[in-house]
């Protein structure tokens, strides 16, 4: 099925650490209902789904509701919110995006305590918020999808939070290796202080989804080649992640996918050598950049 992912904008309540989206907040204006609505309908002939982000798209929730409520009304079959989750504390408000027409709810937590996750957003009180919401949806019986970005702070946690995911009676959980922007790139205390290697990450993302497998949760990782997931292969998102066209700052990707694979993942010298190779897509090429290629090592044919 395919969608559309429409960057609403860059405000946002929180100001983590390892943001993708850098410091688009401070360079884009938000987008207007008028225009949004534009996307939604010229979009309807293509796509099936849609996906509300940013940023944080319950920065404006009145407006929110009207997105979605518009969305419905135009025979959009899957409505979901990739967000931070505080909003979702609010019991009402959660109803409100219900009866608009939400279906998949995508909040963000990076930590299984509330000192690993609010030092990485830079919110006091945010996993409380987070948390509360998830359970807030969990009453509801809504489908919730939750995303870790995996970054040096949170990596050794991955485990209990996925049991605190297990607790809280998620749907689904993921971990993502971060994007690095084009701040951490530049930097080096920055690269030092938020970047983790892969090599490093591996047992640590492997045991945080054993605890979803055993639990019979559903559980995904996204940006970690294949060369780091031998024997957990089935748990790479990249393979069914829906074709996509993103609606970011003034501008349109049509197929993310692609765009994906050819400008914003890479490839080293020895991964031809993989038997992965035709349907891995490397790592965020940032990443080699910075750290070379050595952990990079081929699965044998």
């Amino acid at each position: 099925m395919k969608r559309i992912d429409v960057k609403v904008g860059f405000q946002c309540s929180n100001l983590c650490r390892f943001c993708v989206q850098g410091d688009k907040r401070y360079k884009h204006p938000d987008k207007s209902t008028k225009e949004i609505k534009e996307i939604l309908k010229k979009s309807k002939k293509d796509a099936e789904g849609v996906v509300f982000t940013g940023g944080e798209p319950t920065f404006r929730p009145k407006e929110l509701l009207k997105w979605v409520t518009y969305a419905k009304g135009l025979g959009y079959k899957t409505i979901q919110i990739q967000t931070n989750g505080r909003m979702f504390s609010y019991l009402g408000y959660c109803k409100d995006l219900i009866k608009a027409g939400v279906n998949e709810f995508g909040p963000a937590l990076h930590g299984s305590t509330p000192e690993i996750h609010d030092y990485l957003t830079r919110a006091p009180g945010s996993w409380e918020q987070t948390t509360k919401g998830i359970r807030n949806l969990r009453s509801l019986g809504q489908y919730i999808l939750t995303n870790s970005v995996i970054n040096k702070k949170n990596y050794k946690d991955l485990p209990n939070l996925a049991k605190l995911f297990v607790s809280l009676g998620v749907s689904q959980f993921q971990f993502a290796f971060m994007h690095i922007n084009h701040i951490i790139a530049n930097d080096p205390n920055l690269i030092k202080g938020i970047v983790p290697r892969h090599s490093k990450v591996e047992p640590y993302v492997k045991k945080g989804l054993n605890v979803g497998i055993n639990a019979g949760v559903k559980v995904m990782t996204e940006a970690i080649p294949y060369c780091f997931m031998e024997g957990y292969e089935e748990y790479i998102a990249e393979k069914v992640i829906p074709e996509s066209d993103v609606f970011d700052a003034g501008f349109e990707v049509k197929d993310y996918s692609k765009y994906r694979k050819n400008q914003g993942k890479a490839k080293g010298p020895n991964c031809p050598k993989c038997k992965y190779y035709k349907i891995c897509e490397g790592p965020w090429r940032e990443y080699p950049q910075i750290f070379g290629w050595d952990e990079f090592k081929p699965v044998k044919k």
